[in-house]
């Protein structure tokens, strides 16, 4: 409870932030182009033809940099925008807008910049332009901005090693017709600039991941979900293990989870690879078994409403 009423508080604070910097003028200015931007970034998503997309997505990224042009424009969230992914990073120092273009299902694209803050205000902006397809392997490849992997990222960690900021993305790529994508992708500046790779992964040779990628893929079939997230109590990120459904384990397209959780655990600046995340099992027979606070005429048992359901429990 006191989390949830702490990430409100945190909510609340930063929308005023947002509000502060802006006088109604300006606000009303931002609104107005964040209005007229949500109809065209929807299109992207959900055009009927190629050409819709494809001049949607150039129509939305001139408007947007159009925007972003204006004094403080990084303080504006523009969260209506429920089609764009923007995440922020934790130390605000930037936040990365990133957006999936689907032309046809053998041809997606990620499109993305990140914006910097600044202390006068003044807008610097990094395009991502996305190279994935003139990248030969993408798990042992360092890149930079001009030759990104692409992704929709969902979540940014920050980690400090050796006196420089790392930032951990997680992100999501629609990647071809018959599989999924997410990736564990660190990133820190040189002179400004951004390097998404590096040599930040531990993992066990198992003939199925690089030993020291790069950047970590996991790789799925089309319609499945497995989970890829950071726990923020366990300082984890926690991933579904995948099984092949056809014991093909080398066809990625095969690959679904299995409901068992492994991880990585930053450590001496390598996410350190995690066999098990949850070692608690139930023994088979040993479930709690919940008890019901009315019995069999419907009636409301008080004594259960007040805790008694527990010594029930309790009951051989």
């Amino acid at each position: 409870m006191k989390k949830v009423t702490f990430f409100c508080c945190w909510m609340l604070i930063s929308q005023l932030a947002f509000t502060q910097q802006f006088k109604p003028s300006e606000k009303k200015a931002f609104q107005q182009m964040e209005d007229s931007m949500l109809p065209i970034a929807l299109n992207i998503l959900q055009g009927s033809s190629t050409e819709i997309i494809v001049e949607s997505d150039s129509l939305f990224t001139k408007m947007l940099v159009r925007a972003l042009k204006k004094n403080n424009s990084f303080y504006y969230p523009f969260d209506s925008l429920f089609t764009i992914s923007i995440q922020y990073a934790p130390d605000s120092s930037f936040r990365i807008f990133s957006w999936q273009v689907s032309v046809n299902e053998s041809s997606i694209r990620q499109h993305g910049a990140i914006q910097m803050k600044t202390t006068d205000g003044q807008l610097q902006l990094i395009p991502l332009i996305d190279k994935s397809d003139y990248i030969q392997n993408v798990e042992d490849t360092i890149t930079n901005n001009t030759a990104w992997i692409g992704a929709i990222y969902y979540k940014i960690v920050m980690n400090e090693y050796n006196n420089i900021k790392y930032y951990s993305l997680l992100g999501f790529d629609g990647n071809s017709i018959s599989s999924n994508r997410k990736y564990i992708e660190v990133m820190h500046f040189e002179n400004g600039r951004p390097i998404f790779g590096g040599s930040h992964f531990s993992i066990p040779n198992d003939g199925l991941q690089p030993k020291n990628p790069a950047r970590f893929v996991m790789e799925y079939k089309k319609d499945a979900g497995p989970k890829l997230n950071y726990d923020e109590d366990l300082q984890i990120i926690v991933m579904e293990h995948l099984i092949s459904e056809s014991n093909e384990p080398n066809k990625k397209y095969t690959l679904i989870g299995d409901g068992d959780y492994e991880g990585f655990k930053w450590v001496n600046g390598k996410w350190t690879y995690i066999n098990k995340v949850f070692h608690e099992i139930t023994p088979e027979g040993n479930a709690p078994i919940p008890t019901p606070i009315r019995d069999d005429a419907g009636k409301i048992d008080e004594r259960k409403l007040k805790g008694g359901a527990e010594d029930e429990q309790k009951k051989p």
